[in-house]
């Protein structure tokens, strides 16, 4: 199916970015983000729709993310990086301005570009996350809850220099303390794994991938009990979705062969309190909303309240939103059709003016 589909690779800002493209651009360029545990792939359906409707389409790898380069290791994973990235890939393509389609956490650089840069954005449609003027709160959720599992480190410093500041502490107080904090550091903190990780390490990349999609493929949120790991909560046995083929797995497991999960894991689960505040944004472009009835997201904290409640439409005068009453977390590969209906009915309703 994807065989009309080129893929290359970019130089953005210091990092070889892998990105998929198809289409002339007649009527202007569509460029996709993935959310977790996707890649370009999962946007192959919308990606040929809008070729064929006269558009170009673009789908990066996000940094760290399937064939793209991975940021160094000492580098914290930046909400802004995202963001940047796609104003670098437009800048590469000489792209004046173009249409965001995003899922998953690839929402939240969507509308953030588009309330720095209104001036290249056409239009924004976010599938299955709202927007939120700051950073969501889930210490309400249980602790098996996925999110909050996998945003843990062992490690509880911030980075090197917090460990060094800690450490300088100790020095300054007495030598049994020091011998605490290096007996406590060596014996529970660097001997252990951190919690995601180890659980992702007991199976091969492809079973960690299957796993995933079971679960956000469901309408149930996510959630491990006492003494359970998350990939516990589905084996072998647990169908695919019908919709989700072993080949679909097959190329989903050989890119993240090359990429692993340690950026995945940063971006977005341990970076979500980092989301900025925007309390007083105004968006100046049209934003559509998608929604999955059966999106086990549907069910976080303040999701359904920004969608039915109005609370988005404070933020954005030109807003649509639409509901899907069969779809899943992952909608726009379970129907595309659908999707791909609503995304080519925006699209039109909001043509390209030319420069």
């Amino acid at each position: 199916m994807a065989q009309e589909i080129e893929r290359t690779h970019l130089p953005i800002r210091g990092l070889n970015i892998h990105v998929a493209q198809v289409g002339k651009g007649e009527l202007g360029t569509v460029v996709f983000l993935h959310g977790f545990p996707e890649i370009w792939y999962s946007w192959r359906h919308q990606m040929l729709a809008v070729a064929a409707a006269g558009y170009r389409a673009i789908a990066p790898d996000c940094r760290g993310y399937g064939l793209s380069d991975q940021p160094p290791e000492d580098e914290e994973a930046s909400w802004e990086d995202l963001v940047a990235d796609v104003l670098a890939i437009l800048d590469a393509y000489s792209v004046p301005k173009a249409f965001l389609v995003a899922k998953d956490f690839g929402a939240m650089p969507a509308y953030e570009f588009a309330l720095q840069h209104p001036d290249r954005t056409c239009g924004v449609v976010c599938l299955g996350i709202p927007f939120s003027p700051a950073p969501r709160s889930f210490d309400a959720m249980p602790e098996g809850f996925y999110v909050l599992r996998w945003r843990v480190r062992t490690y509880p410093l911030a980075g090197p220099s917090d460990f060094a500041a800690a450490l300088q502490l100790v020095f300054s107080c007495s030598c049994v303390l020091l011998f605490f904090f290096l007996f406590f550091f060596f014996c529970f903190l660097v001997q252990e794994p951190d919690r995601a990780e180890a659980d992702f390490g007991r199976y091969d990349v492809r079973r960690v991938v299957r796993t995933i999609y079971v679960l956000f493929a469901g309408a149930e949120i996510p959630t491990a009990k006492e003494g359970q790991e998350i990939m516990d909560l589905a084996d072998l046995t647990t169908p695919l979705p019908e919709w989700f083929t072993e080949e679909d797995l097959d190329a989903y497991a050989k890119l993240y062969e090359k990429s692993g999960f340690r950026y995945p894991l940063q971006m977005p689960y341990r970076a979500i309190h980092k989301l900025p505040n925007r309390l007083d944004a105004k968006f100046q472009v049209p934003v559509f909303m998608v929604m999955g009835e059966k999106d086990y997201a549907f069910k976080f904290p303040g999701f359904e309240a920004a969608l039915r409640g109005g609370a988005m439409e404070s933020f954005m005068p030109d807003l649509k939103i639409a509901y899907i009453p069969e779809g899943s977390h992952f909608v726009q590969e379970q129907l595309p059709e659908q999707v791909n209906e609503l995304l080519l009915g925006f699209l039109k309703d909001h043509p390209v003016v030319a420069a």
